[in-house]
């Protein structure tokens, strides 16, 4: 954690976490946490906690990319505290079945994604902020000829359209609050009561 914090409006990322504090709920009622124009270009918003923040992808290599980011500015995952690594560790798989759930893909044998993290520009990193890309894979993807030549999370980019997102985000934030419940629920674990937990450190 030795990375200098950059200069005000240099990291995109950084911009988001500054717009989009740490709310309760990914379904935080108005003022609207979560609207696009606090930030240019866009940030449809699904999750902003004290340690992370999930959004989509503005130029999705997929329909329904999403990006699970540290709120801290954090160059590479060795940059990252045991305290954020475990905020990350919680909400990656919480997020990556909320989205296919979204996409109406599942989580078990009908849905099929990758998840992506590149550290540095030779490995790909094209903002240096740590993040996770939760990419999904609808069965129209062409077959993959040579598998052992494949770069995970390779593909066309395409920008994000707008209107789209506006509907695909509402989506996204609707099947994360029921993911928290299931949780809670399944595994006896309060994600509400992490995340206050984790604002007093």
């Amino acid at each position: 954690m030795t990375e200098p914090i950059p200069a005000p409006g240099t990291c995109p990322f950084c911009t988001i976490a500054t717009a989009h504090p740490p709310h309760p709920t990914p379904s935080t009622p108005s003022p609207n946490p979560f609207s696009p124009t606090l930030t240019v270009p866009s940030t449809y918003l699904l999750l902003s906690t004290p340690l992370v923040m999930a959004f989509l992808d503005i130029m999705p290599i997929a329909r329904g990319h999403v990006l699970v980011a540290t709120r801290a500015h954090r160059m590479k995952l060795s940059d990252v505290s045991v305290e954020e690594s475990k905020a990350l560790g919680v909400w990656v798989p919480v997020v990556c079945r909320a989205v296919m759930r979204a996409l109406g893909m599942g989580v078990g044998e009908g849905g099929d994604w990758n998840v992506v993290q590149n550290n540095g520009a030779k490995a790909a990193q094209v903002v240096p902020h740590v993040h996770f890309h939760i990419i999904p894979r609808p069965g129209d993807v062409p077959e993959i000829k040579n598998r052992s030549w494949t770069v995970f999370g390779k593909g066309q980019r395409e920008e994000l359209d707008e209107d789209d997102a506006v509907m695909l985000a509402a989506k996204m934030r609707e099947e994360l609050v029921e993911e928290v419940r299931r949780v809670k629920e399944r595994e006896g674990v309060d994600l509400e009561w992490e995340r206050a937990r984790m604002e007093k450190l």
